[in-house]
């Protein structure tokens, strides 16, 4: 591991990346020497959008902002992707106190894994601590406005998407 070089993960889904991935993505990018979004492939969640599509989307928003990061799928332990990456810290939005709780739980069996890796809390901005990717998605499928959560290309993708399913429904 380089100890001069301080290299962040914000692993997440993105499923998809809201305001509220790009304020930590933008608030994290300040406190590391070189940061890693990234996109797990596999998961125990309910994936609308596949890993490619979920990562290209990072990666637009990403270079629109400005930000100088790297966007890499991953599939499996996050620790041992962090490992892989040379990471010294791992980084993690908290929306709620519910959050913090499974975080907590988690931050300290990453710990037990890999002890040299720490985990850093950021919590949600005041105007994006109640986006969701699950609640987008949802307001999306009943037609709702979306785009005080999500950028136009996202917002886009999403409409895209509810607009085949329903096409493959009355096709069924």
């Amino acid at each position: 591991m380089n100890i001069n070089k301080r290299i962040g993960i914000y692993p997440g889904t993105f499923d998809p990346i809201t305001f509220g991935h790009i304020d930590i993505i933008k608030r994290a990018y300040k406190l590391v020497d070189e940061l890693i979004i990234g996109v797990a492939e596999n998961t125990n969640k309910d994936i609308t959008f596949d890993v490619k599509l979920r990562t290209s989307m990072a990666e637009k928003e990403i270079r629109r902002l400005g930000i100088d990061a790297d966007v890499i799928s991953f599939n499996g332990l996050l620790m041992k992707f962090a490992k892989e990456q040379n990471a010294s810290v791992i980084i993690r939005g908290l929306r709620a106190v519910s959050d913090f709780d499974y975080e907590f739980q988690m931050s300290w069996v990453n710990y037990q894994l890999f002890p040299e890796i720490d985990t850093i809390f950021l919590p949600a901005s005041e105007d994006t601590q109640f986006i969701s990717s699950s609640f987008v998605k949802e307001i999306v499928r009943l037609g709702g406005d979306v785009s005080k959560f999500v950028p136009k290309d996202v917002q886009n993708e999403l409409i895209n998407l509810m607009k085949n399913e329903k096409l493959k429904k009355n096709e069924g």
